[in-house]
C-alpha cells in the first residue's frame, strides 16, 4: 500500500484533471493535471541535484502556486519539507540551518546575499532561489529537469516535514512529521468537517505554518476540492473573494478585521458554510459578535505543530464559545495532575494527547523528546486545560504561563475573560512578574476599544475583577497598549510582555 502522503493525496485528484486546483488572487489558474506535471517536473529537479531520500530541503520564500508545488514534489520524492517562517532574521536562520543540515535551501532572489551566506556559513551545500511570481533559480532548474512520475515509496513513518517550534522559552525544536502523521490527520479533518469536491477554500493562511499547509491544504487535496489561493490576509480582498467560498480558515485576528469592515456582513457570506477559527484563542466575544454580524457560528479547533490537529468543535451540533471541542476521529486526549494521573470533569491539568497526529518527537533531541512523552506513551502538550461533562475541552493557558501567587496559582485565562468582559476594554493579556512579598504578583495588559462609551482606567480594572473573582487573581499592575505583540500566527507573545514589564519602574 502508498502511504506516501503525496501519492494518497494524488489518489484523491479529481478524474478529470483538467479541474481547477487553485485560482491566485490575479486570476491565473492551476489545474490539477498542471499541479501534477508541475510536480514531477520539480521532482526531477531537485533528484539532478543530488537529493536523498530523507535529505532535508529548507524553504523560506514568499507564498505562491509555486512554493505549493515545491512542498508537493518534496513528498512525492520522499524529502523532508522544512518551512521557515518569511520574518525570521540571520540569527534565527543561521540557527536552523545547522539544525536542520539540509542538503538544499531555496530562498527570495532578492535576499540570496545575506540569506545565501548565513546558509553557507551553517555548511549548507546547495541553494536555489525562487520569487513569488515565479523567478528565480529553482524554476529554471525544473523547466530544464526531466519529470519524474512516480512518486518515492515511503513508510508511515517515514519523516515529511520537520517544523520548528516558535522558540520563545528557548532554542526552537524540530518537529519530526510523518507521512503516517499528516495523511491520519488530513483524513480526520475532512470526515470531521465533511470536506468535498465541490469544496472552494478561500486559502490566505501562510504555508510555512501547520495550519496553511497541513490544515487548508491538506483538506483541500485529499478531498479534490479547490482554492483561492491569496498570497497573504488582507480584509479587503478577502472580502472580495469570500462571496465564491464554502470554506474559510483564520486566525482569530482575521475575524476581528473582517467584523471592521463596513461591508461585512450575510451578504458577503452567502456561500460559506464553514468558517474555521485556530492557532491562538478565539475570544468569546469574537465568537458573538460574528455570529450576530454574519448569522454564522465559528468553528474552533485546537492543534499544535507537534500533534497537527488534536480537537474540533462540532460541525453538526453545538459550538461553545472558548471551548475547543471534542476530540478528532482516531485521537483520545485526558487532563492529567503533574504525575500523569487522569482527571475528572472539571478538573484542571495538563491537556495530553495520544494517536497518530502525534509527531516522532525532537529533532536529534533525544532529550526533549523524551520529557514530552509520558511513560505510558501520552505526549505531553503543556496546555492547561479542563473537560465539561459533555466532554468538550476548554484550554486555561500554558503550564508555563501558571502564576503562582503566594503559594495559590492563578490561570491567566480566568482573569483574562474577566478582563474582557469589561467595557471598554478590547482584549487583555494577564502574566506574572516578579513580586518580592507574593513571589509573583498578577499582571494585566490591555488595549482599550475604540469608539467605547467608557475608557476603564487601572483602578477600574482591579476593581472590576475583584468583584467577580478571588482577590488573589486581581491584577497588581495594569498596563495600557494600543495592540498586544504577536506572533506570525496571531498568538500573544507573553514573553514580550514580560520583558517589556521587567524593564519597567514603578
Amino acid at each position: 500500500m502508498a502511504h506516501n502522503l503525496y501519492s494518497l493525496f494524488r489518489a484523491r485528484f479529481p478524474e478529470d484533471r483538467r479541474k481547477r486546483l487553485l485560482t491566485d488572487e490575479r486570476g491565473r489558474t492551476l489545474s490539477y493535471g498542471e499541479a501534477e506535471a508541475a510536480v514531477a517536473r520539480m521532482m526531477g529537479a531537485l533528484r539532478s541535484r543530488g537529493l536523498q531520500p530523507g535529505d532535508r530541503v529548507s524553504v523560506q520564500v514568499e507564498k505562491s502556486p509555486d512554493l505549493l508545488i515545491l512542498y508537493l514534489a518534496c513528498l512525492a520524492g520522499g524529502f523532508v519539507f522544512h518551512p521557515i517562517n518569511t520574518a525570521y532574521q540571520e540569527g534565527e536562520l543561521s540557527y536552523l540551518f545547522a539544525d536542520a543540515e539540509p542538503a538544499l535551501a531555496v530562498i527570495r532572489p532578492e535576499l540570496a546575499g545575506p540569506v545565501g551566506a548565513s546558509a553557507r556559513a551553517a555548511g549548507v551545500p546547495d541553494l536555489l532561489t525562487l520569487g513569488q511570481d515565479g523567478e528565480g533559480t529553482l524554476m529554471q532548474a525544473a523547466a530544464a529537469a526531466d519529470p519524474v512520475a512516480e512518486p518515492c515509496p515511503r513508510a508511515p513513518d517515514d519523516l515529511a516535514a520537520l517544523l520548528y517550534s516558535s522558540g520563545t522559552t528557548g532554542k526552537p525544536k524540530g518537529a519530526m512529521l510523518t507521512h503516517g502523521n499528516l495523511a491520519s490527520n488530513a483524513a480526520a479533518l475532512v470526515q470531521a468537517w465533511d470536506f468535498r469536491p465541490s469544496d472552494h477554500l478561500l486559502h490566505a493562511l501562510p504555508l510555512f505554518h501547520a495550519h496553511g499547509l497541513f490544515v487548508g491544504v491538506s483538506c483541500t487535496l485529499y478531498s479534490g476540492a479547490s482554492m483561492r489561493f491569496l498570497p497573504r490576509f488582507d480584509a479587503a480582498t478577502v472580502l472580495r473573494f469570500l462571496p465564491e467560498a464554502t470554506v474559510f480558515m483564520g486566525v482569530p485576528t482575521y475575524y476581528t478585521r473582517l467584523l471592521a469592515e463596513p461591508r461585512f456582513g450575510p451578504e458577503a457570506c452567502r456561500g460559506v458554510r464553514l468558517f474555521v477559527s485556530g492557532s491562538a484563542p478565539l475570544l468569546p466575544e469574537t465568537f458573538h459578535r460574528f455570529r450576530e454580524a454574519t448569522g454564522h457560528t465559528v468553528l474552533e479547533r485546537y492543534g499544535m505543530t507537534e500533534t497537527l490537529m488534536n480537537s474540533s468543535n462540532p460541525l453538526q451540533g453545538e459550538r461553545v464559545a472558548a471551548s475547543v471541542g471534542l476530540p478528532l476521529p482516531g485521537i483520545t486526549l485526558r487532563i492529567a495532575d503533574a504525575e500523569n494521573r487522569p482527571l475528572g470533569e472539571e478538573e484542571i491539568g495538563e491537556i495530553q494527547v495520544r494517536g497518530p497526529n502525534v509527531c516522532r518527537g525532537y529533532w536529534r533531541n533525544a532529550q526533549k523528546t523524551a520529557e514530552a512523552f509520558t511513560a505510558d506513551g501520552w505526549f505531553r502538550t503543556g496546555d492547561l486545560g479542563r473537560r465539561d461533562a459533555r466532554g468538550y475541552y476548554f484550554i486555561v493557558g500554558r503550564a508555563k504561563d501558571v502564576i503562582i501567587s503566594g503559594g495559590l496559582n492563578v490561570y491567566p485565562k480566568e482573569v483574562e475573560e474577566c478582563i474582557d468582559a469589561l467595557e471598554g476594554v478590547a482584549e487583555s493579556a494577564v502574566v506574572g512578574i516578579p513580586d518580592p512579598d507574593f513571589g509573583e504578583a498578577v499582571a494585566a495588559i490591555l488595549v482599550r476599544r475604540d469608539g467605547a462609551a467608557t475608557d476603564p482606567d487601572e483602578a477600574t480594572v482591579i476593581r472590576h475583577v475583584k468583584e467577580r473573582l478571588a482577590n488573589f487573581k486581581a491584577p497588581k499592575r495594569v498596563r495600557f497598549l494600543r495592540e498586544l505583540p504577536r506572533n506570525a500566527m496571531g498568538k500573544v507573545e507573553k514573553a514580550e510582555l514580560r520583558r517589556m514589564l521587567a524593564g519597567e519602574s514603578r
